[in-house]
């Protein structure tokens, strides 16, 4: 529900947990920790509800069958569903070269490898569900000022739409507000941040023929070239160009720009017929330099920011965010009424768990941008015939389909299909 009284700056608001950034990361966290019976504040910039919130655009985000479990979890999913898409096949290529690559739902005995959903859709379910949920008290739009360390809770200021000051004592902090983090900067950690000088340009397309729920990712000398299957036939679109070339690619026609994807592309979906609004969107690695500090947890996009090669980013912080909700669930039930949710304990177990999934994805992310980034011939002719051997190994495709599954390593209850609490 939204905050009571979201105005009134007398009293503080006294919670367990204060979210900062009600996005598709922060918003699932909160629906995640309303199971726990705790007390939530989610803090967001947009209005409860805005259709303009910056996490719920157009872009098409591919979820895994663990992102799909999780949101089946929260009670999402059946919000969702009718908007997604599956992906059965996915297929990889070198442009105008002989290396490929294709995992097949069927091959790893799955109905489908996993779904894409507009943004905005998986937006609107969640906020839907926040809605419906009395423990939960949603202040927006505001903006996080400041964080200050007190001596059993974590003191967050925010300034409310219409000038007022609204403070929030959170036994726990969690900064899930994106790559330039207000609570990751307020508790004094850094970030490392590699800008690929890179930008991607993002838009729905349409095509003689349909999709079969194949899920394309070629690699052209402009960047790498992304199609995801959509719902009425339509595929996501997300093409990566080096910024000068982005700009020129949205001022082109759209008769011009069908052309170009023709000539990227191929002829493999025939014609391509129509395509939508063109959005560009930077793309960088950001890295936090810490995952906790005294009283505070980051997750999401604040503690790591992906190239959208791998589409692995929002999954990986969807299970930051289920894997926090896990360890706080086991320390309520082992903790009782003197549970402490910013006990350093729990955040100590949260860190260790996620280490390895975190450098596992991101090493992985970024060894793909800049193998497929190298225009060296020698360099070209190793991924290609490492593609090819790829694909004729099935213990490797097997081993690639449960990376893009989120199901290597230690994987949360949500993320399986079980119950947060035991």
């Amino acid at each position: 529900m939204s905050d009571p009284d979201p105005t009134s700056s007398a009293e503080p608001l006294v919670v367990d947990v204060a979210i900062a950034g009600g996005g598709l990361v922060g918003a699932s966290l909160a629906l995640a920790l309303a199971q726990l019976r705790l007390r939530i504040a989610l803090i967001e910039a947009a209005p409860f509800g805005a259709a303009d919130q910056p996490s719920f655009d157009d872009r098409s985000t591919a979820l895994s069958n663990g992102s799909r479990r999780v949101f089946e979890g929260l009670g999402v999913w059946p919000l969702i569903e009718r908007e997604a898409t599956a992906i059965r096949r996915i297929h990889v290529s070198d442009q105008g070269r002989f290396g490929f690559t294709r995992i097949d739902a069927k091959e790893q005995g799955l109905n489908e490898l996993g779904f894409v959903v507009v943004n905005r859709a998986m937006g609107a379910a969640l906020w839907r569900r926040l809605s419906a949920e009395p423990s939960i008290a949603v202040i927006a739009p505001a903006k996080v000022q400041s964080m200050q360390l007190q001596q059993h809770e974590q003191r967050v200021e925010c300034v409310l739409g219409d000038g007022t000051t609204r403070v929030v004592q959170a036994k726990l902090a969690v900064a899930a507000d994106g790559a330039r983090s207000t609570l990751r900067q307020s508790a004094g950690i850094g970030a490392s941040t590699w800008d690929y000088e890179q930008v991607a340009l993002v838009s729905n397309v349409l095509s003689q023929h349909f999709h079969n729920h194949v899920a394309y990712e070629r690699f052209t000398p402009s960047g790498p070239l992304a199609l995801l299957p959509l719902t009425e036939g339509r595929m996501g679109l997300i093409w990566t160009f080096r910024p000068d070339t982005a700009k020129e690619m949205t001022d082109l026609s759209d008769a011009d720009f069908l052309a170009r994807l023709q000539s990227e592309f191929g002829f493999r979906l025939g014609r391509f017929t129509r395509v939508g609004s063109r959005q560009l969107y930077p793309l960088s690695l950001t890295r936090s330099d810490e995952y906790v500090a005294e009283r505070l947890a980051i997750v999401g996009n604040a503690a790591q920011t992906l190239h959208p090669i791998a589409g692995q980013g929002f999954n990986l912080g969807l299970r930051d965010a289920v894997s926090l909700a896990e360890v706080l669930a086991d320390g309520r039930a082992s903790g009782g009424a003197d549970f402490d949710a910013g006990d350093g304990m729990w955040l100590q177990r949260y860190r260790e768990w996620r280490a390895a999934d975190r450098s596992n994805i991101v090493r992985f992310t970024d060894g793909l941008v800049r193998v497929f980034s190298q225009r060296l011939g020698p360099i070209k002719l190793l991924r290609d015939v490492g593609m090819l051997a790829f694909d004729l190994m099935p213990g490797a495709k097997d081993a690639l389909a449960q990376l893009s599954l989120g199901a290597a390593g230690r994987v949360p209850r949500l993320a399986r299909g079980a119950s947060l609490i035991t």
